[in-house]
């Protein structure tokens, strides 16, 4: 692990530009709009999100699964493969890499399929269709086109460490906390490192606790107009929240969404590929006999 953010694969490679970022998506939004290319990503956030309490995660568990999966349709298409697959395979890897502790490949699916029946039934209908050798298989696609850059960091440290040096631990802690989790559901950790999110989630938090620390904020050398850009990310997500109902919306922009060209796991489908060619031999085969 690298000393240092700046010494860092997450930094070197994994700090994206906004227009790459859209160019990559192109594909995708002349089938979807951006909005709602941003409301699937929150749905499957809230996927991992709801994945990792029930497997008892730690958040930055969750943190650094839903990262590994902004990062995977950062490069690829929504179509590539299906986010009902990868966000499990995402949780999967990350309980692994942020040394959680074994998970048994059972107890992930078991709660997998709970979490997509009980709830974001609204989302997903019918039996959920993997297994365990399809998160398996998926995994060696993420972490190739990751190429490896697993570790992670995350605005939870540099956001303590603002509030320790402003004493405010008791009052801003807790709300920035939040909005940290709250960003993301945004773009801001693609484009920006964590210690400007924490940032602009402490900035929120104080204007939310009517606290004033603009005179801290002044003797920052930081770069005054990206936490600013972090900021008005945060406050679009909390407007279309004010409107938005996930459980009304979100199966009709998924019908949208532009499917993975296969119907079935990869797997599954070359099980079934094999077998239609062993069929017509064995019919030649009896029919040679008789």
């Amino acid at each position: 692990m690298a000393g240092n953010f700046w010494a860092s694969s997450h930094y070197q490679q994994w700090i994206l530009d906004r227009q790459d970022l859209y160019r990559e998506r192109h594909n995708d939004l002349t089938v979807i709009t951006e909005e709602e290319y941003q409301k699937i990503i929150m749905l499957f956030a809230n996927v991992i999100q709801a994945l990792g309490e029930q497997l008892k995660f730690r958040q930055q568990v969750i943190a650094t699964a839903t990262i590994y999966f902004k990062r995977f349709y950062a490069r690829n298409s929504l179509k590539c493969i299906d986010p009902w697959l990868m966000a499990p395979t995402c949780a999967f890897l990350a309980s692994k890499v942020e040394e959680f502790g074994v998970i048994s490949n059972s107890r992930l699916m078991t709660a997998c399929q709970s979490i997509v029946k009980n709830k974001f039934g609204h989302a997903f209908s019918g039996e959920y269709p993997y297994r365990t050798q399809h998160v398996l298989e998926c995994e060696f696609y993420l972490l190739e086109m990751m190429d490896c850059c697993l570790i992670m960091y995350h605005p939870y440290r540099p956001l303590v460490k603002f509030c320790a040096d402003l004493n405010a631990e008791a009052d801003l802690l807790p709300v920035a906390w939040k909005m940290v989790n709250d960003s993301l559901r945004t773009d801001a950790p693609l484009l920006y490192p964590p210690y400007l999110i924490a940032l602009a989630c402490l900035h929120l938090a104080a204007i939310v606790k009517q606290k004033d620390i603009k005179g801290w904020c002044a003797e920052l050398n930081v770069d005054i107009d990206k936490c600013m850009d972090v900021t008005k990310m945060m406050v679009s997500l909390y407007e279309m929240w004010k409107t938005y109902d996930e459980k009304k919306e979100i199966q009709a922009i998924l019908a949208k969404m532009p499917k993975p060209s296969l119907s079935r796991p990869p797997s599954e489908a070359t099980i079934q590929d094999n077998s239609q060619q062993q069929q017509p031999n064995q019919q030649q085969m009896s029919s040679g006999v008789s």
